[in-house]
This record gives structure tokens, C-alpha cells and sequence, in this order.
């Protein structure tokens, strides 16, 4: 038990604070919940909760099987539409429709993996953006106004009351947390799985895996079904946050955001997407704050500074470089003792 609160003590004090922040803050603040800074704080929490996971299925992908893709924002928006319709058109209960998003989900990118991996590199990048790019277009399009709201979109998705973010966010904050520390736990055990560890053997070599008797497709179809399943919920619980599902959810902008998130944080380290997500939402809202329109570039500026000077992420350096700083902070400390000690002698 010690052994595990040793190795995973980061991870441990970071779930604390997010467990206990709504109530610090409350506690900090003076406002009850429901209010104020602590209920602007709670939300903005909640879609970082969301990005981290969608962040997370793309990485499956690029870092952990070494697939590059232009299109995964084209799950995220399934869940969304999927759930937002049948809750509200089809009047289906809320677990039946998230059981719904998982089937669509599998089934579609089992579709698009088998169509698209033949290809490789920019060529399966761009296959997969024309996927979302034709999934885009349809969801905005007038033919199906009624279903999808066309390029207004689907807005008035019902949501019970209990989890309904506009009356009880503290509950919808610690919805969003156990989903996204679910997804991660799921995550690393698919990775330290003897299929995670064919998932790495192609990212580092495929032509090798492939020699020693592996098929490589059907491992990178199974990845790219178990992240477009993961992406698919992360929509689905956009949706459910925002009531509403719009095109913009399957943009190249939203794959991209992910693929940012992955790389600012460490791309193939489980944790490191979730925080990359922390890291853009967080800066995003607070430069948009403190500088209005140009943030985007002051935004590019820094993330120009974090691959040139983090080139493996937060978390990928941090571990890179671990042993390195560990050794030059015990070599100063013993510099300092044995200073001190000759000096008191």
C-alpha cells in the first residue's frame, strides 16, 4: 500500500485538489456553489475534464501507435449529435443513449480504420480529414434542419435534472472528473496491455512488427476504435454540458486543439494530454482575458518557445530529463553541506 501511495503520489495530490477546489474556492471566495467565482471556476474545470479526454483519444492514436490524423474531431461531434438526438427526438433515456454513442462510435471508426490504414503518413491524415470534413457538411446542411438544427445546431438537449449543469454544476464537476479519471485508468490499462505494447512496437518500427509476425492493421484498427469510442464519450458529455451540439465540433480546429494538447503535454504519456488540455484551456481563457483578440498570436509565440525548449512536452521532458536534474540538485545540496561544514570548522 505504501509502495503504491509512493508511486503514484502526484497523481494521488492532484485528484485531492481537484476534489476539494469548488469548496476551497467557496471557502476562499465567500460564494456558495452555486455562485460567483466558484461557479465560473467549476465550469471552466469541467471543460478542461472534457478536453482532457478527448485529448487523450487522440493520443492513442499519435502518441502511442503512431497514427497521425486531421480528423478525429469527426467522433467528438458523433457523440454529441448522437446523444443530442436521440435524448431529444427520440426521447431514449440517458444511459441507453450513451450506450448508443459507444455502438455508433465503434462501428464508424472501425468503417473509417478499415478504409483509411491501408494508407500511411499525410495520405491517411488526409483521408481521415475528409471524413470529418463530409461529416461537417452534412450535419450543417439543410436537408437535415430538423434533426440537426443545420448550421445552427442541435440546441435544447434535455438533461435530467440531477445532472443538469445549469442547476446542480457541483454534481455536473464531479461527473466530469470521474469520467475523465475513469478514461485514464481505462487508458493505461489498455497501454500496458500486451496490445499496447504492439500499439508502441508500430509507432517505433511497423515494417519490424510486421516481420515478426504481427497484423498491423487489425492493431491499428483496434486503436483506432477503442480512441474514436473515448472521443465519442468526451462529445457526448460536451454535448451534455452544453446542451447543444454544433458543427464546429467536428472542425479541423477541434482535431487540432487535441493534437496541441497532446504535443504541450506529452505526447504517448497517458497524463501528459490531460494536462496539455489544462495547460491550453486555462492559458487560453486567461490570455483572452488579459489581451482580447491578438492572444491567439501571444499563444503561438509560447507554444513556438515549449517545442523549441520543452521538445517532448511537460511530462515527456520532465521524465527525459528527471535523472539529469535529480543528480545536479543532490550534487549542489552536497556542495552546500560540505560548504557549511567547512565553514563552521
Amino acid at each position: 500500500m505504501n509502495q503504491f501511495i509512493h508511486k503514484n503520489l502526484g497523481y494521488l495530490l492532484l485528484l485531492a485538489t481537484l476534489v476539494v477546489l469548488p469548496f476551497a474556492l467557496a471557502l476562499f471566495t465567500g460564494d456558495p456553489l452555486n455562485k460567483g467565482l466558484t461557479l465560473f471556476a467549476q465550469g471552466l474545470m469541467v471543460q478542461v475534464f472534457i478536453f482532457a479526454v478527448f485529448a487523450l483519444s487522440y493520443d492513442i492514436l499519435m502518441g502511442h501507435t503512431g497514427i497521425l490524423s486531421f480528423g478525429h474531431a469527426l467522433f467528438f461531434g458523433t457523440g454529441a449529435y448522437t446523444l443530442g438526438i436521440l435524448v431529444k427526438y427520440g426521447h431514449w433515456s440517458l444511459p441507453a443513449a450513451i450506450v448508443a454513442v459507444i455502438v455508433v462510435a465503434a462501428i464508424e471508426s472501425f468503417v473509417i480504420g478499415v478504409l483509411s490504414l491501408r494508407v500511411h503518413g499525410v495520405y491517411f491524415a488526409m483521408v481521415t480529414l475528409a471524413f470529418a470534413t463530409v461529416a461537417s457538411i452534412l450535419v450543417g446542411a439543410t436537408d437535415f434542419k430538423q434533426w440537426t438544427g443545420a448550421e445552427d445546431g442541435l440546441h435544447g438537449i434535455p438533461v435530467p435534472d440531477a445532472i443538469n449543469p445549469a442547476l446542480h454544476r457541483t454534481e455536473f464537476y464531479f461527473l466530469s472528473l470521474a469520467f475523465a479519471v475513469g478514461i485514464y485508468l481505462l487508458v493505461k490499462l489498455f497501454v500496458d496491455s500486451p496490445s499496447g505494447r504492439i500499439w508502441a512496437a508500430i509507432r517505433e518500427n511497423e515494417a519490424r512488427a510486421t516481420s515478426i509476425g504481427y497484423n498491423t492493421l487489425v492493431f491499428k484498427v483496434q486503436a483506432t476504435i477503442i480512441a474514436g469510442v473515448i472521443g465519442a464519450l468526451a462529445g457526448a458529455l460536451n454535448a451534455m454540458w452544453n446542451l447543444s451540439a454544433t458543427p464546429q465540433t467536428m472542425g479541423v480546429d477541434t482535431t487540432i486543439n487535441a493534437l496541441l494538447m497532446s504535443i504541450i503535454g506529452g505526447s504517448g504519456t497517458i497524463i501528459g494530454p490531460m494536462l496539455g488540455a489544462g495547460v491550453l484551456q486555462l492559458m487560453g481563457y486567461l490570455l483572452n482575458l488579459w489581451l482580447g483578440a491578438v492572444w491567439q498570436l501571444v499563444f503561438g509565440l509560447i507554444y513556438i518557445l515549449l517545442v523549441l525548449f520543452v521538445p517532448y512536452g511537460i511530462i515527456g521532458t520532465w521524465r527525459v530529463k528527471q535523472s539529469d536534474w535529480q543528480a545536479a540538485w543532490r550534487e549542489r545540496f552536497t556542495v552546500l553541506s560540505t560548504w557549511g561544514t567547512g565553514k563552521n570548522k
